[in-house]
């Protein structure tokens, strides 16, 4: 099983993702309602991915990122960014905070397993190469 920590202001979005990424069965998530949330949980979970809004009151998905990233454990951690905010300058500045990859909202429920597989084997590839 691939554990996400999946960070998200907008509930509506957290019952979707849980949703579509309850359906493959290759996912163990726990959900996040805030940045400040995700790293307080990102210690007991041990998550193997995250997945990040980047506009968050509080504290920015790049924000709570860097936080997390400043654990040693998950220094290398790979970070998929979720935002409406997906022109090119956006999404530069996303990988420029350490992002692996970027989904674009609204993003497709049924796609959704398959784009953060995709993104995870594209990662691991990176790492070996």
């Amino acid at each position: 099983m691939i554990k996400i920590l999946h960070a998200e202001d907008d509930a509506d979005i957290r019952e979707i993702a849980a949703m579509a990424l309850s359906l493959s069965g290759e996912f163990e998530l726990v959900q996040a309602a805030s940045g400040e949330d995700a790293v307080r949980q990102v210690e007991t979970f041990r998550p193997d991915v995250l997945l990040l809004d980047m506009m968050m009151p509080g504290m920015t998905g790049c924000e709570a990122l860097d936080k997390i990233r400043e654990k040693a454990l998950f220094k290398d951690i790979p970070a998929i960014f979720m935002t409406a905010r997906a022109q090119n300058s956006e999404i530069e500045c996303l990988h420029a905070c350490g992002a692996s990859a970027v989904i674009s909202k609204p993003f497709d429920p049924l796609s959704l397993g398959d784009q953060i597989m995709e993104i995870l084997e594209r990662h691991r590839l990176s790492l070996s190469a």
